[in-house]
Formats: structure tokens, C-alpha cells, sequence
């Protein structure tokens, strides 16, 4: 298994409490827009990765297998305790860079408020499109470097890096902004189509908030989503991707199978677990305890 590249954890955080609360409901709204409109309402197997504590849960239940995962452990422990009542739903800690899950298992993914963290984008970018079944979606989103608050900053020079420069810029340890020809060459490098974009949160200002309220702020917000996505200027883009068809795998292997694999030898794994573990034939084990697929450490 290739070593992974260092990352953000958020394991013990408060995060999905302090962050979503109050202050960012404009956000939230505006966000779930995005993904309404992108995300068909009904499909098969869907995967949110970095779901964090299962904000976006109820935005699935249309799908007959919903898999939230995450890599801090704690948070996906908030997300059982939200939708463990939900038999659809499963609940995985993994890594993104070794993913545990067999090739063209997904009919959709989401995949919100995370790349930001990436340093290996490609490789990202690269598992993502290898779990996705050929006629599948793709609902991801990136923070984008050329928004108006950065233009201006840059303009006024309250900033030293350049907002129309296309390098990503790292500006707080493993948070970095991108920008948009940038990532939509990224995508399209690895294979993906992009299909639509959306300009989400252009309104994200406290005052603006205070004065209109959330609720209405995402309504415009909405709205512009779509006439806006062209001129780029939003603190996060929203874009809608589906994979190019590998002619090279046979069309009944890409859609049947197991939905687990081990993330250190690739072999499948079952679908069920003996013993609050699942065990690869090479002999790797992982724990499921709890109703948690435990995929970053394998057991001894």
C-alpha cells in the first residue's frame, strides 16, 4: 500500500456542532440547493465522502445503499447515532488516498467541503473516478481561490498571492484554495466530464446575513447559482462530473460485486462481517465494531 501524504483529522472535534450552527445556516441552505439540483433525488449505491457527522444524510434517502464516510472516526460515530436507525445507511473511516471499496461501486458520489484539506489532489481525484460505475455522478465541491473577497483583497494589497495565479495556494496548513481552470483541469485529467457548475455562498458576508436572513440570502443565492457559475467569483464552486466508460473492463464486472475491498492489497472484501471484522483473502482484517468499518488501521 503507497504511503499517504500527510492530512487534516478531525477526530475529537467539535466541528459538525460549533461550525454548522448559528452563523452558517446561510451556507447550508445554499449549499443543499447545489445539491438538489445536481443530485438525482433516486438512485442505487451512494457514498458521501467526508460526510463528517451526516449533515447532508437526509438529502439520500431516495438511495437503496447510502455509505457516509469519513476519516476522523469520531465524527462518523455522530453520524451512526444520527441515521443508524436507517438500514440503508453504513458507516466507514477511511482514508481517501487508500480507499476500501472495489472498482465501479458507486452510482453517485458527493464529496463537499473536503478537497481543500488535499494535498495529492490527482490522486484524489484518480481513486474517486476508479469507485465510480461508468454512468455515474459526481457532486463535488472546491474552494475557489478567485472569489470577489480575494480579488479585492489582492487589489487593495492586503494579500501577497495572486487570486488569478492558477497554483494552488496553501493558506493555513492543509487548507488550500484552488482555482477553477485549475481543478477543472484536474478533473478532466483523470477522466471525468464536467457536465454543469454552480457559484455557491457569492453572499457570504455577516452583514449581508443580518440583513436579509438566511433563508432569503440562499433563495437569491440559488437563483444565481447557475448564471453566476461562468464568472467564478464565489468563495466555493459546485461542479457536476460523470466518469468517461473504461471499455476495458467487462460491463457486468463494473456493476456487480461487492461494495468492500482492503485498502492494502486491493482484494475484495465480504459484504458482511464475522466477528465485528472483515478479512481479506491475504489474511488483513478490519474492524467493524460498533456498526463503524474501521479502514485505517487494519487489526493485528
Amino acid at each position: 500500500m503507497t504511503q499517504s501524504p500527510r492530512v487534516i483529522d478531525y477526530e475529537g472535534s467539535t466541528y459538525s456542532t460549533e461550525f454548522w450552527t448559528g452563523a452558517r445556516e446561510y451556507e447550508d441552505r445554499a449549499e443543499r440547493i447545489a445539491i438538489r439540483a445536481m443530485l438525482p433525488p433516486k438512485g442505487g449505491r451512494l457514498i458521501d465522502i467526508g460526510a463528517g457527522a451526516g449533515r447532508l444524510g437526509d438529502l439520500y434517502l431516495g438511495y437503496d445503499e447510502v455509505i457516509l464516510m469519513d476519516y476522523a472516526r469520531s465524527t462518523i460515530v455522530e453520524a451512526r447515532d444520527r441515521w443508524g436507525h436507517d438500514p440503508r445507511f453504513k458507516f466507514v473511516a477511511a482514508d481517501l488516498y487508500t480507499l476500501p471499496f472495489v472498482e465501479a461501486a458507486f452510482d453517485s458520489i458527493v464529496m463537499i467541503r473536503v478537497i481543500h484539506h488535499i494535498v495529492d489532489v490527482p490522486r484524489a481525484l484518480h481513486n474517486i473516478h476508479a469507485v465510480m460505475k461508468p454512468a455515474g455522478l459526481f457532486v463535488f465541491e472546491f474552494a475557489n481561490k478567485r472569489n470577489l473577497k480575494a480579488i479585492a483583497r489582492y487589489a487593495a494589497r492586503k494579500q501577497t498571492w495572486s487570486p488569478f495565479d492558477q497554483k494552488p495556494i496553501e493558506f493555513v496548513e492543509l487548507n488550500f484554495d484552488f482555482h477553477p481552470d485549475w481543478m477543472k483541469q484536474q478533473l478532466r485529467q483523470v477522466g471525468f466530464t464536467i457536465r454543469q457548475a454552480r457559484s455557491v455562498s457569492t453572499f457570504r458576508a455577516s452583514a449581508l446575513k443580518r440583513l436579509l436572513g438566511a433563508k432569503r440570502l440562499a433563495a437569491i443565492d440559488g437563483v444565481l447559482q447557475r448564471p453566476c457559475a461562468p464568472l467564478a467569483i464565489s468563495p466555493s464552486m459546485f461542479v457536476l462530473c460523470s466518469p468517461a466508460l473504461d471499455k476495458s473492463r467487462p460491463q457486468e464486472e463494473m456493476l456487480e460485486g461487492e461494495v468492500f475491498a482492503c485498502p492494502t492489497c486491493r482484494a475484495s472484501l465480504p459484504a458482511q462481517p464475522a466477528n465485528d471484522e472483515l478479512r481479506c483473502a491475504n489474511g488483513h482484517r478490519w474492524s467493524t465494531r460498533e456498526g463503524i468499518y474501521d479502514f485505517k488501521t487494519p487489526l493485528e
